[in-house]
């Protein structure tokens, strides 16, 4: 790996007692920040360790030194340096004076995505998890430069912080040829979103740390748009977005569902149970575990649904060894309860109609012919993506239309066909079948499917 991190041009912006000590530090390409707090020493992370770089005392003199040569901090107390990706974060008193400095290195790292590189030529939606400091936005950094210059689709990156693209009108050159949005306060950022997919035909959209529900909510809104999303967020794993109310969104949403007795009873499950509500807004997830220690989930769909029941699956794990190759290994951790469902899913008794058309339906072991008749679906306020993922659970694949006139069944929310007389009538007029479920549920319209066919 390459790293372009211009540390000259942070380090003369601090007073020469720190500048000095680490030009000469033998491992300042591992430094991560610097901590200067008022009357503590200043203090230097590495990637392993920390260690004091002076004993020489902070005082307002140092801080006001280094605010002076930096551009004015932003509403989330944070400053750049013009065209490098250094952050400069303060602390404040109860009278708003800084007292305090989190100088974050910047670096756009070449090569830092070979562990998921195959993933990007997918071309599907992309999450990235992790703590604070794992390195998350050098990651998305150099997925932006990758998919713009090598695989050469049409970025756009929302950075509200400036710390993607650096603190400047100039994007730094770390993003390649993608184009970068700012946003000049934190909480207009879903709208920035929007913008981007509207007004300036983006094939990929990046967003560093997504973190309010409005956010997540746009991410959705964007994914079902068609465009492809790559995103970070603050976790440790896919897990800790269930439990998170503000980004459930991001895996569908979660809901209590009550079963019948007799589908408790076939699932060995309690008569209330959680489930997700609607379609992942990312397909794929990666879990930053360690520098060189990635875990992936493949189908973010499947591993959500595996959470709710009570099982865990581990599809990838992702390891760079110290001679730079890639080892990949796989875990399965599957309980004996969901193994009963899928195969009591995957055994239900179809019913035969006696009509000339047919389609397929796969079965336990092969794929079994059923005649029945031709079914084209119109999804009316449900999402089409949520139609198919019920219809997988059942072993079918739909033929779903936009035009409402070609259409032999409509499915849709039960408020939304009340309030629509046009639909009745047309409905009535072409004896077209109308079903409606009372909220968006995999439950219910996988249920409805059954009834239907």
């Amino acid at each position: 790996m390459n790293a372009n991190e211009d540390l000259e041009k942070l380090l003369e912006n601090f007073p020469f007692f720190i500048r000095q000590n680490l030009i000469n530090h033998p491992n300042n390409d591992q430094l991560i920040e610097i901590i200067m707090d008022l009357g503590r020493r200043p203090e230097a992370r590495f990637i392993n360790h920390s260690e004091y770089l002076s004993q020489k005392i902070v005082s307002w003199q140092d801080i006001d030194y280094i605010t002076k040569r930096i551009s004015r901090f932003s509403n989330e107390n944070r400053a750049g340096i013009e065209r490098t990706l250094h952050r400069i974060s303060c602390m404040r008193n109860r009278q708003s004076v800084i007292n305090g400095l989190t100088c974050r290195v910047g670096r756009a790292v070449f090569g830092s995505i070979n562990l998921i590189r195959d993933l990007l030529e997918s071309g599907h939606s992309i999450l990235i998890l992790g703590k604070p400091g794992v390195g998350k936005t050098t990651i998305i950094r150099e997925i932006a430069r990758v998919l713009s210059e090598e695989m050469e689709k049409r970025v756009v990156i929302i950075d509200t912080s400036n710390e993607i693209a650096g603190d400047s009108d100039i994007p730094h050159s770390g993003i390649g040829r993608a184009r970068r949005l700012q946003v000049s306060k934190s909480e207009l950022q879903h709208q920035v979103m929007i913008e981007a997919v509207e007004n300036h035909m983006p094939e990929v959209i990046i967003i560093d740390e997504i973190g309010t529900e409005l956010e997540a909510l746009a991410a959705r809104a964007i994914a079902e748009k068609g465009v492809q999303l790559v995103g970070t967020t603050h976790g440790n794993c896919l897990e800790n977005l269930i439990k998170n109310p503000s980004l459930v969104d991001l895996v569908g949403g979660i809901q209590y569902v009550t079963l019948s007795d007799d589908e408790a009873k076939r699932r060995g499950t309690q008569k209330s149970i959680l489930e997700r509500k609607a379609y992942p807004a990312f397909q794929l997830a990666v879990e930053i575990n360690d520098r060189y220690i990635w875990t992936i989930h493949e189908d973010v769909q499947n591993s959500i649904d595996l959470l709710l029941q009570g099982n865990y699956v581990v599809s990838q794990i992702r390891q760079l060894t110290n001679n730079g190759k890639l080892q990949i290994k796989y875990k399965n951790y599957q309980k004996n309860n969901f193994s009963k469902y899928k195969n009591n899913i995957n055994r239900y008794n179809w019913k035969e109609f006696n009509n000339s058309n047919q389609i397929f339906i796969k079965n336990e072991n092969n794929f079994s012919k059923y005649n029945t008749k031709k079914l084209v679906f119109y999804c009316y306020s449900i999402s089409t993506n949520l139609l198919k993922e019920a219809s997988a659970k059942l072993g079918f694949s739909p033929v779903i239309t936009s035009n409402i006139e070609e259409a032999t069944v409509i499915i849709g929310l039960k408020k939304h066909l009340k309030q629509n007389l046009r639909l009745k009538k047309l409905a009535e007029k072409t004896n077209k079948f109308v079903y409606s479920i009372n909220s968006v549920s995999i439950f219910q319209l996988t249920k409805l499917l059954k009834n239907v066919l």
